[in-house]
């Protein structure tokens, strides 16, 4: 069977805007939670990370036009920012890596993916979507634009179809039924379809003659030709989708896979998978197919996401998962939630014939084995076939027998689920292995967090160590302590020289399981 190796690793965490401070703060039980101020006053701890998109603006310049970067940080929101800097960190690692990414053509691949997308974009483009409608509607629901509002005011009847007068609507439900009754006059409003129609005139012209020169002065045309429209009818305020910013669409899904390949001039596939808390598990699972196929013989996978939202924070407390105590929920104790953060983790993994042939130096542990399941149950509780499938599976593909594995790191999300994956884990190895959960010390990225977790292992068997956690002894559940008694806590501990595993499980109960070695 082919070898893998890993070639390559960039980090945007909590308190880590790179590889290097990651690995610096592992070695410290301390969290990196701090507190969530999307809501002004709040009890919730989220795991924000540390980035400056800066701090790659010479790795741009050195290799683009001088308009690139300005574009980069105008146009991209921050899952794409996170996982271009990540990227650009994944290069450093070996001499020649970028070099040899760039000569492998359409043999090397990308798959980064992000369990949440551009919801910040979409977020503040539906704030403004929202503000320009009622702008709009207020303007052209005005009884002097508006022939069926004056009749209704002469008259004080109401056509029908009419939605309730916002001045019969209680304060607390006023702005909405306001909304409403807006949009109604404005769709009933003759002036409105009028402006609509020379507007459509312009709209309608078309490029002549030469391509270029002819689209300029078309946009040109058409610029002065509005304006002078606005004129016209009274100035009314920009119709409602030009409230909309073209980022919603540059900052697709995919788009963080798509700057990848730009920037590294990578000409092979690049597409984005998304499989919630399982996408880093999932994007190497991929990756390790496609070389084991022949089809690349590198591939740059991860997963990305953006910084605590206040509509991700909101939507995980309502699903009864997320702790707002104001203290660090640890994985593994009183299983009071989980804490979001964000952030990105980057690999380049590769054929390992081909990569050491070219004299590259593989780093942190030997991948062996990935498998992947989907529970076909439950939107958001584990079960337990679909974990312990992933399980073997991952080690089927390892060759691997569950009495070799003597580490193992879990999802533990400091839930009531921590008990069931331990419960699950157990059904399959034995009582010795030493485990470890970190989502206490970083918090719960969504894509990205699988990554971080698995980044953290590589780095410790790497050097011989399992870094702490900041579970204490005393903190551990005490029925998940009748299940299983060997865990990693607030002090490094020697790694075990065996092979090792880790699960990670996400929304839609979609599974990824990594078996790994030290070289």
């Amino acid at each position: 069977m082919t070898r893998l190796g890993l070639y390559g690793w960039g980090i945007v965490a909590p308190r880590s805007p790179d590889i290097d401070a990651f690995a610096k703060n592992l070695d410290s039980s301390e969290s990196w939670l701090s507190p969530f101020r999307g809501f002004g006053p709040a009890n919730f701890l989220v795991g924000d990370p540390e980035f400056d998109f800066s701090a790659y603006r010479s790795w741009i310049d050195e290799r683009f036009k001088p308009n690139r970067y300005p574009q980069l940080r105008e146009k991209m929101d921050e899952p794409s920012k996170y996982a271009i800097g990540a990227f650009i960190q994944s290069l450093r690692q070996n001499p020649g890596l970028e070099e040899e990414l760039k000569r492998l053509g359409t043999a090397a691949h990308i798959y980064v993916g992000s369990g949440l997308g551009n919801i910040g974009t979409l977020y503040d483009n539906s704030l403004d979507l929202y503000r320009a409608q009622k702008r709009w509607n207020r303007f052209w629901a005005d009884p002097e634009r508006n022939a069926l509002h004056r009749e209704f005011l002469e008259s004080g009847k109401l056509p029908a179809g009419a939605p309730r007068d916002p001045q019969d609507a209680a304060v607390g439900e006023r702005e909405e039924v306001e909304h409403v009754w807006l949009d109604f006059w404005a769709r009933h409003s003759d002036q409105l379809g009028l402006y609509l129609d020379e507007l459509q005139a312009i709209e309608a012209l078309a490029v002549e003659g030469d391509v270029e020169a002819g689209k300029m002065r078309l946009m040109k045309r058409r610029a002065r030709l509005k304006t002078q429209l606005r004129q016209k009818w009274g100035d009314p305020p920009p119709p409602p989708w030009e409230a909309v910013s073209a980022n919603v669409i540059w900052n697709i899904q995919n788009t963080p896979a798509a700057q990848i390949s730009m920037l590294g001039e990578i000409t092979g596939l690049a597409f984005s998978p998304v499989a919630a808390c399982s996408t880093f598990g999932v994007a190497l699972k991929l990756g390790a197919d496609a070389i084991r196929r022949g089809e690349a013989k590198a591939v740059v996978v991860g997963a990305t996401d953006p910084a605590p939202h206040p509509l991700v924070v909101g939507a995980f407390y309502a699903g009864r998962v997320l702790a707002a105590s104001r203290d660090v929920s640890k994985p593994l104790g009183e299983l009071r939630g989980t804490h979001i953060a964000g952030g990105a983790a980057v690999w380049v993994l590769g054929d390992y014939e081909h990569m050491s042939a070219r004299g590259f130096e593989p780093l942190g542990m030997e991948p062996l084995g990935v498998g992947v399941s989907s529970d076909a149950d439950h939107i958001i509780t584990p079960s337990q076939d679909g974990p312990t499938a992933a399980i073997h599976l991952a080690l089927e593909d390892a060759e691997v027998q569950p009495q070799e594995i003597e580490a193992w790191d879990l999802h533990a999300t400091a839930t009531p689920g921590d008990y069931q994956e331990i419960a699950t884990l157990r059904g399959v190895v034995g009582d010795k292995v030493l485990v470890s959960a970190r989502k206490g010390t970083f918090g719960h990225g969504m894509a990205a967090g699988g990554g971080w977790e698995l980044t953290a292992q590589y780095l410790g068997h790497a050097r011989g160590q399992l870094f702490p956690t900041p579970l204490r002894e005393e903190d551990l559940n005490e029925q998940i302590a009748t299940v299983h008694e060997s865990f990693v806590y607030d002090t490094v501990c020697p790694a075990p020289k065996g092979v090792a595993g880790k699960l990670s499980m996400g929304i839609g109960g979609i599974n990824a399981c990594v078996v790994s070695r030290p070289w």
